[in-house]
């Protein structure tokens, strides 16, 4: 049985919605995102002399800022040893296995970085909320992702697990800054004003998912996100701190 914790920054009790959303400004913003970015490439650096791996996970609410986040986090990492998969609805023919299935050949080789934009947490999520899941499949997901995740952990793999979270109010305004941007009109449809409309029980769904595969080997990080800023700095200091716990110069 997986050895449960508390997740980074969301405390027994305490919901999504009651995240203090705190800023930073540019002139803090730039030099301290730039110091993480080299000492995460020089971490990943490490990390490829290694018989190790590092798996990131990304979900959150629609708009939350989950792809900026990511784009800060690669733009100055080796390609070479890095993998961005942004997950979408399964394709018919993995439709016809286990949800799993189609993350196993995604998963990095030693001594590489994975992300994972939106990822297996969908089954406990959106599929949950939506009723792509049924009352049998979802609940014992948990279950399944946290085996998952340990013999994963068990081979060498690293974890960092970030939730990124915004006020519904944000939400909206990001919404409306997509309809009116030519350049991000893509980023809108009919989808995510539909799950915006089933905002608590997305909430819930994420709260009980958060709760019950925050583990030692795979906690979750909650972070705050409507100042993008201090969200996409939170990200790359997790991801520092992550690797420097792994103590990679003793894995080699």
């Amino acid at each position: 049985m997986p050895i449960l914790r508390e997740p980074n920054g969301l405390k027994k009790g305490r919901h999504l919605d009651d995240l203090d959303h705190k800023s930073l400004d540019e002139v803090e913003y730039k030099p301290r995102l730039k110091e993480l970015q080299l000492k995460l490439l020089e971490l990943t650096r490490e990390l490829s002399e290694t018989q190790r791996s590092l798996i990131v996970v990304f979900e959150g609410p629609d708009a939350a800022g989950k792809g900026g986040a990511i784009k800060r986090l690669v733009e100055r990492l080796d390609p070479r040893l890095l993998r961005v998969h942004s997950v979408v609805k399964p394709t018919a023919e993995e439709h016809q296995r286990h949800y799993l299935w189609r993350f196993w050949t995604k998963l990095p080789p030693y001594g590489q970085t994975v992300i994972f934009d939106r990822s297996w947490y969908g089954r406990v999520l959106v599929e949950r909320v939506e009723g792509f899941a049924s009352d049998k499949e979802w609940p014992r997901a948990y279950e399944e992702i946290n085996d998952f995740e340990r013999l994963l952990a068990e081979d060498g793999a690293i974890f960092a697990k970030i939730y990124l979270h915004i006020s519904k109010e944000e939400q909206l305004l990001r919404f409306k800054r997509r309809e009116a941007d030519p350049y991000k009109h893509w980023k809108i449809n009919d989808e995510d004003w539909r799950n915006r409309r089933k905002w608590d029980e997305h909430n819930l769904a994420a709260e009980v998912a958060l709760e019950r595969t925050s583990t030692e080997i795979a906690p979750w990080t909650v972070v705050p996100a409507n100042y993008k800023w201090y969200a996409r700095v939170k990200v790359a200091k997790t991801l520092v701190e992550t690797l420097e716990r792994a103590n990679l110069r003793h894995s080699a």
